[in-house]
């Protein structure tokens, strides 16, 4: 057989996975040997569908671009934070993202509130949805700009087709009269479509101070809150915990 044409040939037709897995079997010796054909072609076929599903994984997180590197596997329960196990199981399944329910994670600074967004996103990606990340003041200073060049409405229509929308960091300054036109517009598209995490320091009963104007803080609330689940952190600052511990051990005696 020739062995090394074959491979080639697999990777110009972009079955790259299958050609390791060919150069694999190879180098292997006697290895696969016991194995009959469709085995071992079935193996050469599992390699070519690992390496595409993780190609497409590495282009969902790029396109993402989350804020922090965060796993759902890696979240710390022991810490008081007020996360109920059932609770976070239930979001971490994410069929509320099938039924384009959205998230409002809220509490005091230091608790986490962006990392466990970023790590439900992340998760979230990993399930083949596609997800996209944003400060939500550094996505309205790049909707102002995309205004300028005739890039908004492509924008608009960018985010309202990712199944999961992050908004993070919200409420930190009231809205101007083009930011709450702006949100009612990616919430009114995103409604019964898609999924919206929003954190905020700021409770949802403040929200509507938050966006300035009555009558449009009535229509985003009406489209963002009523169908959300709810996940409302308390307790001490982990980064404010982290140096205090960090402090400890520099000045503990050799």
């Amino acid at each position: 057989m020739l062995i090394h044409p074959t491979s080639e040939r697999l990777t110009a037709l972009g079955l790259t996975g299958m050609a390791k897995a060919l150069d694999e079997q190879r180098r292997a010796d006697t290895t696969f040997e016991p194995l009959g054909f469709e085995d071992r072609l079935g193996l050469m076929v599992d390699r070519e569908a690992a390496e595409r599903d993780a190609k497409r994984l590495t282009a969902r997180l790029k396109f993402a671009a989350l804020r922090q590197a965060a796993c759902v596997e890696d979240l710390d329960l022991r810490s008081p934070r007020g996360i109920d196990r059932t609770v976070l199981a239930h979001l971490v399944d994410g069929g509320w993202i099938g039924r384009h329910e959205n998230l409002l994670i809220t509490g005091p600074t230091g608790l986490g509130k962006s990392w466990i967004a970023c790590a439900l996103g992340h998760k979230a990606c990993r399930d083949g949805r596609a997800v996209a990340y944003h400060r939500v003041s550094r996505l309205f200073e790049a909707l102002a700009l995309a205004r300028g060049d005739g890039r908004h409405a492509r924008m608009l229509k960018a985010i309202a087709k990712v199944e999961v929308l992050i908004l993070d960091d919200w409420g930190l300054a009231v809205l101007t009269a083009t930011e709450r036109r702006d949100l009612l517009e990616i919430l009114e598209d995103r409604h019964g479509r898609g999924s919206t995490i929003v954190t905020s320091q700021l409770p949802v009963d403040h929200w509507h101070e938050a966006i300035g104007d009555p009558t449009l803080a009535d229509a985003i609330l009406d489209r963002l809150v009523h169908n959300a689940h709810r996940l409302t952190l308390s307790g001490d600052s982990l980064r404010r915990r982290g140096a205090v511990m960090k402090a400890l051990d520099q000045t503990a005696p050799a």
